[in-house]
């Protein structure tokens, strides 16, 4: 049997019709098939690859760890260097009183890591979230999440959770003194790249001070440069209480970690002990890459250069039947008429070497988040070969 009838055959598949692109190896902006194909990843792997695959500094920094040390124990129990410095360099991104970490291994972790805390923290129960959120696919955060039909099948979920609509002041006067957190996305991802107002952002962080309520900021898709700085919440002029990021964390290794102060963060060591426990995350080595994608972020200035990328898209894709751009930084969403007209387009793309996608709940509009180290003359290609797929 071949790896694609193994796949087939032996992987828990979440569609009846997965995308089965073989891949034998990947670098810079391109994943190659075992048979030479070539493929420029116009989404870096949802959001992930940040600093691009296999960059020579994270594999580096990789190696390095492999040869002192894998898996030593559950988190929070021996002193690993990979984890202090990484808490260090995460720290040193943060205003303050973001100053304690709490490393796991996903984007689902860390909202669920993060909601717990909040709860023992105000010892309050209600947690509010957005309309078309995204936040995972666990149990705590799909409870969070903004759109039924991936909720309906797993009903009953956590209780005590309330929606409102994202970006609408006039609905923040459901957070309360019965609030224990209100948790949202910087920038809406999977509703196709949302962008609410700073003044939005600033009534919110109001509110949630009047009332004693903890802002948790999901920038799982938006942090680590994504947007232009290195997080999202920089560009609003406001700070949350608790910080969830993932994804682009990692140059491509899987992490993720919920951010507080010494204080919140403080309330998981008692009553009960141990009040979040994680076996694997933190690994040290995927605590080394992350370390590494960091200081490669900011010794490359890779923040510097997405604004003028992200024009230099705009200013290329021109085309009756893209409606409109959304966008902030390498966060973009091509607007098309529907499904019908995207989807054959997203094929087009994939057969032409651009990968592309849509949006969980935004299905007429394409997923655009390269690397941020694509360079102009690939952002000029995959432009090309974009247009042409639309024209086919």
């Amino acid at each position: 049997m071949n790896n694609r009838h193994l796949f087939l055959s032996h992987l828990a598949q979440t569609t009846d019709f997965p995308l089965m692109i073989e891949i034998d190896r990947a670098e810079g902006v391109f994943l190659y098939g075992p048979d030479g194909s070539r493929y420029l990843d116009l989404i870096s792997g949802i959001g992930v690859s940040n600093v691009g695959h296999r960059h020579p500094k994270v594999l580096e920094a990789i190696q390095r760890q492999l040869d002192k040390y894998l898996h030593l124990m559950v988190y929070g129990e021996y002193v690993q260097q990979p984890q202090t410095q990484l808490a260090q360099a995460l720290v040193g991104t943060l205003p303050e009183p973001l100053d304690n970490v709490y490393l796991v291994n996903s984007g689902s972790e860390a909202v669920e890591g993060a909601l717990k805390l909040a709860k023992r923290y105000t010892n309050r129960r209600e947690v509010i979230c957005c309309e078309n959120a995204y936040h995972g696919s666990s149990h705590g955060a799909l409870s969070v999440g903004g759109n039924e039909q991936f909720k309906r099948a797993y009903r009953p979920l956590v209780p005590g959770i309330r929606q409102i609509h994202y970006g609408a002041a006039e609905h923040l006067d459901q957070i309360t003194e019965d609030t224990a957190a209100i948790i949202i996305e910087t920038i809406q991802g999977e509703a196709g790249v949302r962008v609410a107002d700073p003044d939005y952002f600033r009534e919110l962080r109001t509110k949630c001070t009047e009332t004693g309520t903890l802002l948790i900021l999901d920038e799982i898709q938006a942090g680590f440069g994504r947007t232009g700085t290195f997080w999202a919440f920089e560009q609003m002029g406001i700070q949350p209480d608790i910080l969830v990021c993932a994804k682009g964390m990692g140059g491509g290794m899987p992490i993720g970690a919920f951010i507080s102060s010494r204080e919140i963060m403080g309330a998981l060591k008692s009553k009960p002990l141990l009040g979040h426990i994680t076996t694997f995350g933190g690994h040290p080595v995927s605590a080394a890459a992350s370390l590494a994608t960091i200081q490669l972020i900011h010794d490359e200035q890779l923040t510097a250069t997405v604004a003028e990328k992200a024009d230099l898209f705009k200013r290329l894709l021109v085309h009756p039947k893209i409606l409109g751009i959304r966008n902030q930084g390498l966060m973009m969403a091509l607007v098309f008429e529907s499904f019908e007209v995207l989807k054959p387009i997203i094929d087009r793309c994939i057969a032409n070497g651009v990968i592309t996608d849509w949006f969980l709940f935004c299905d007429n509009a394409m997923r655009i988040a390269p690397p941020l180290t694509i360079s102009e003359e690939e952002i000029a290609f995959a432009c090309d070969k974009l247009l042409q797929s639309i024209g086919e």
